[in-house]
């Protein structure tokens, strides 16, 4: 993949390094970290375009006036322009490059990190064929400045099939507010062909963002959990597992503490036609969730947490008190996962499989399904 940013932009860390070497480095990385034999990767069905969740962020330019659309370079939060993003969604680009040179021209400042300026980020999902879009714009607030790009935007060829404003003037790393504005259009895009299940996908919610590799990790979660009929999915996000499995007999109970993906999995369960009671939502910490559950048998469990992987108490909680005679571990940390499985097989699992999936090509990125057995 040739791409001009290389080397300065930050999103992608294996600049010039051929695909299937790529994939060779992960798995001697993943090997060395957990000290355990690793099969290849399962590719990406994409090397390019495969982001359907498009992000950029904004800046002042120059002396605190005008501005600049990109990405932040390696390790720092300095901006760099950017003009072509080969990683992302075809149709994410050309909203946001149309949306860029229309608050140019309107004199929208970037909002920096002193959130002077108005706009703060970008942030477009596409379905897996670019049919779909819906795009929000996040600012420091809900200004009358914005009324002609965006009516301009929404006029032209470039529209997406929905447009919001996320209204954010807090300091710190959170994208996105608490206060969301519908301008037009759809509120969601239907990504379909998941394993049979299709999801609404929110520009607020959380979604994988590689739609063929998420394709790859459901089936190998399906295969892990095997025909468990009592599941419980910590980190359910807004259905990804839970619904798949519930579609192939299990009856699952999904821990999720942001309510904004409990909403989305709400939907999703009426948009496939999910029979009531094969699902269990619980709006919860899992920290929360577990002492609430510890009393009910579990045939599996998935854990997908975040990139900082799980707290000793849950991995306590999970492998020792609960102790299911299955679990599926979704890791898109490897370091997280190097700690935590000595951790686990010491609570008396044992690894029957586990399968990397190469999530996002030319990163060090690694997505690592691991399936446990009780010994």
């Amino acid at each position: 993949m040739n791409c001009k940013h290389f080397g300065v932009c930050g999103g992608c860390s294996l600049p010039g390094v051929e695909y299937a070497e790529q994939l060779l480095q992960k798995q001697a990385r993943l090997a060395r970290l957990l000290g355990l034999p690793v099969p290849p990767l399962v590719p990406s069905p994409r090397e390019e375009r495969f982001r359907t969740k498009v992000a950029f962020v904004f800046g002042p330019e120059g002396q605190g006036r005008g501005l600049v659309m990109g990405h932040y370079a390696r390790g720092t939060k300095q901006i760099v322009r950017i003009d072509e993003c080969p990683v992302h969604s075809d149709r994410g680009n050309r909203i946001a490059f149309a949306l860029r040179d229309r608050l140019v021209r309107a004199r929208i400042y970037g909002a920096g990190a002193q959130r002077n300026g108005l706009v703060r980020h970008l942030i477009i999902r596409t379905t897996d064929d670019d049919r779909q879009a819906v795009a929000m714009l996040v600012v420091t607030r809900n200004d009358k400045a914005l009324r002609t790009p965006i009516r301009g935007l929404l006029e032209s060829a470039d529209r997406p099939d929905g447009f919001f404003i996320n209204i954010n003037d807090r300091p710190g790393p959170y994208m996105i507010g608490s206060e969301t504005i519908r301008i037009d259009g759809h509120s969601h895009v239907k990504q379909d062909g998941i394993v049979e299940t299709s999801f609404l996908v929110s520009p607020t919610a959380f979604f994988q963002t590689n739609v063929g590799a998420a394709r790859e990790i459901v089936k190998r979660v399906i295969e892990g959990v095997g025909a468990s009929t009592h599941v419980l999915d910590l980190y359910s996000g807004s259905g990804l597992f839970a619904l798949p499995l519930a579609k192939a007999g299990a009856r699952v109970t999904a821990v999720e503490e942001n309510r904004q993906a409990m909403k989305d999995a709400e939907a999703n369960i009426r948009l496939n036609r999910i029979p009531g009671g094969l699902i269990r939502l619980i709006t919860a910490s899992v920290e929360d969730a577990l002492p609430r559950v510890a009393r009910d048998r579990w045939d599996a469990v998935v854990l997908d947490p975040p990139r900082q992987g799980c707290p000793p108490e849950i991995l306590d909680a999970v492998f020792n008190q609960l102790a299911p005679p299955r679990a599926v571990y979704v890791s898109c940390n490897p370091e997280a996962l190097a700690a935590e499985l000595p951790v686990i097989l010491s609570a008396g699992y044992r690894v029957t499989s586990l399968q990397p999936v190469d999530m996002f090509p030319h990163t060090d990125h690694i997505e690592t399904v691991v399936t446990l057995s009780r010994r």
